[in-house]
């Protein structure tokens, strides 16, 4: 992640956002090379690490699984159109949508569709059964379209 040089980021100065930079690429960097990375010492380091995860500019450290290694090698991407988007429609739809393992992403769209999601999978006879079975069952779906991946060229925030 690098911060765009123009955006305000309300009460970060340049060493949280030389922080937030570092740890988006190495969550597991230890105090001591993060510190001298950007030029504090451990302790205050330590502490703008803490306000930064309890302020909500760091949502968490996980591990990045390599999901071709796991074999799920096919992406597709679902058009979601629902029957009406009332702000229960919309609700329910959210909620459920969050259950489904194989939909890695999922974003409310302003457009010809209402939803768009990110579906991973091994293959495309998983996939079908997913959209089939899962997907075109959430409440209020009243049509989905397809596009699948052919290559993944850029996958990281």
């Amino acid at each position: 992640m690098k911060p765009r040089e123009d955006a305000s980021y309300g009460d970060l100065d340049k060493i949280d956002l030389k922080i937030l930079e570092i740890v988006a690429v190495d969550g597991r960097i230890s105090i001591t090379d993060l510190a001298s990375a950007v030029g504090l010492s451990k302790t205050p380091c330590q502490l703008r690490l803490k306000r930064l995860v309890s302020d909500g500019y760091i949502d968490g450290f996980r591990a990045v699984i390599n999901p071709q290694k796991l074999g799920l090698d096919h992406i597709a991407f679902a058009e979601v159109k629902l029957t009406n988007t009332s702000e229960e429609a919309l609700k329910s739809f959210n909620e459920a949508v969050k259950k489904i393992r194989e939909v890695e992403e999922c974003h409310m769209i302003a457009g010809r569709f209402d939803y768009l999601l990110k579906v991973r999978t091994r293959d495309i006879g998983r996939y079908r059964r997913v959209l089939g079975e899962l997907i075109s069952t959430l409440p209020y779906v009243a049509s989905t379209s397809t596009n699948v991946t052919m290559e993944a060229v850029k996958e990281s925030w």
